[in-house]
């Protein structure tokens, strides 16, 4: 009689959402307040100048966020300071939604 096969265990620490957690809680102990967001396929956001220091992440899809007129493409990994003040606009290319964090420090 063979034996009944067994889905392998996997470490929910090393899964993409362990490291999701790891990663807000060390940008909660920097003092930021982070926010998951999903955002639809051709979300856009306008020209704006946020008043707190930010981080923006991306866990998939693909995001061009233009910082003072400087474009700059976000895929999964990736990640962009943006400081208070600064012109900032963004949105989200192509057919896959946007996976990521809003990182924000007053």
């Amino acid at each position: 009689m063979k034996r009944a096969r067994h889905a392998a265990t996997h470490d929910p620490d090393n899964t993409g959402l362990g490291v999701m957690l790891r990663l807000q809680a060390r940008l909660e102990a920097e003092g930021f307040r982070v926010t998951l967001h999903l955002l639809a396929p051709g979300t856009t956001f306008d020209a704006h100048c946020p008043c707190e220091s930010r981080i923006d992440m991306v866990f998939s899809g693909l995001l061009k966020v233009v910082i003072e007129g400087e474009e700059r493409l976000l895929g999964p990994g990736d990640w962009q300071l943006v400081p208070a003040g600064v012109s900032m606009s963004a949105e989200v290319l192509g057919e896959e939604p946007v996976l990521g964090f809003d990182a924000v420090r007053d």
